[in-house]
């Protein structure tokens, strides 16, 4: 599946950066495109990726300061720049185009959900959005951010892929190092997710095509994706029960928003050397993820991938209604409240996404 990757703000530039590093270092090529876009300058010097400052009028390149209302301006205000920055990059061969951004900082919150806006308004192309939620540890300004970008990501993008920074940091993780553990646990599941929908070397009895991707995510609202991988017997008859066993570890264990099983459609990708995967396996395997589910639309493949191991990779699509999301909302209403401003109490609840579906 290829796709244009555009970080907003520091978080979504770096992720963005990683994403396009695991693309390179794996061979995939999936990613034609990466741009990182910000209203800070100091966030883009250490990129390698291009970069476009944006806001200079306003902010003179020392950003946003967590206002995300000011970066939703400035991004709306810009909006051109960025698309006439993308001239080039958004070619016929790409198959979709991923926006990516913290939604807790005032650039990415309030800048991704526009530029989401207006890509959809340019391309017949589907626009992600993903969106990393602030861990609970990351102060009151930035729960509240991300309460309000969630809604309106998930109402402007095609699907918002959503990993919350808890799931996947360590408990003795320092700040830098959780950042670092969450980036490289998103490149890899996301960056697998693009590759398989690729051709690869290699030939799987049913091989994951990009359209099967665009299909689960078709519904739109929340997405969340999950991985896990173990050692695989070299006789494919074997591993039938180690396909199911990481199929179970990726979606109860492993997801990016974490106890959200419950979905209206699934993708699972079950990827490995094609001599060492099970037919019989995957069918189980996904199966048991309808099950798991309640969703009678749950598609399944192979990614043939020349490794010992064998990892299930799972997507959820309608995840909206789960406990999490509104764990997390009731959250962003507490920290919004303890800032002393006033709150619409429309703002927080989970109305407007119930109404996505």
């Amino acid at each position: 599946m290829k796709v244009v990757l555009i970080g907003v703000g520091q978080a979504g530039g770096k992720v963005t950066q990683s994403l396009a590093q695991f693309d390179y270092d794996m061979g995939f090529d999936a990613v034609r495109g990466a741009l990182a876009v910000n209203t800070a300058r100091a966030d883009l010097q250490n990129l390698d990726i291009d970069t476009a400052l944006i806001g200079q009028d306003r902010v003179k390149g020392h950003g946003v300061g967590g206002d995300n209302e000011l970066g939703a301006q400035i991004m709306q205000e810009n909006a051109t720049e960025v698309l006439n920055e993308l001239d080039g990059r958004i070619t016929t061969e790409a198959e979709a185009i991923v926006v990516v951004a913290g939604l807790g900082g005032g650039t990415g919150s309030g800048g991704a959900p526009m530029l989401a806006r207006e890509l959809k308004r340019i391309y017949e192309k589907p626009v992600y959005v993903l969106g990393i939620l602030p861990g609970r540890d990351e102060g009151g300004l930035y729960q509240a951010n991300a309460g309000r970008s969630l809604k309106t990501a998930a109402r402007e993008a095609d699907s918002l892929l959503l990993v919350d920074n808890d799931a996947w940091r360590g408990s003795g993780d320092s700040v830098a190092a959780g950042f670092e553990r969450v980036n490289d646990a998103i490149s890899q599941r996301v960056g697998l997710l693009f590759a398989s929908g690729e051709a690869v070397e290699g030939v799987g009895e049913s091989v994951v095509d990009s359209s099967e991707i665009i299909n689960t995510l078709r519904g739109g609202g929340i997405a969340s994706i999950g991985y896990a991988s173990a050692e695989a017997s070299e006789d494919a008859s074997e591993n039938v029960n180690t396909i199911t066993s990481v199929t179970r570890k990726a979606l109860l264990t492993s997801m990016s928003l974490p106890n959200a099983v419950k979905a209206d459609s699934a993708l699972l990708v079950v990827a490995g050397d094609p001599e060492r995967l099970s037919r019989k396996g995957v069918e189980r395997a996904r199966r048991w993820v309808e099950d798991q589910t309640g969703s009678m639309e749950v598609r399944g493949g192979d990614f043939p991938l020349g490794s010992d191991k064998v990892a299930s990779l799972i997507v959820l699509s309608g995840v909206e209604r789960s406990e999490r999301v509104d764990e997390f909302m009731e959250r962003a209403t507490e920290a919004a409240n303890s800032q002393g401003g006033t709150t619409d109490p429309d703002e927080f609840t989970s109305d407007e996404l119930d109404g996505l579906f």
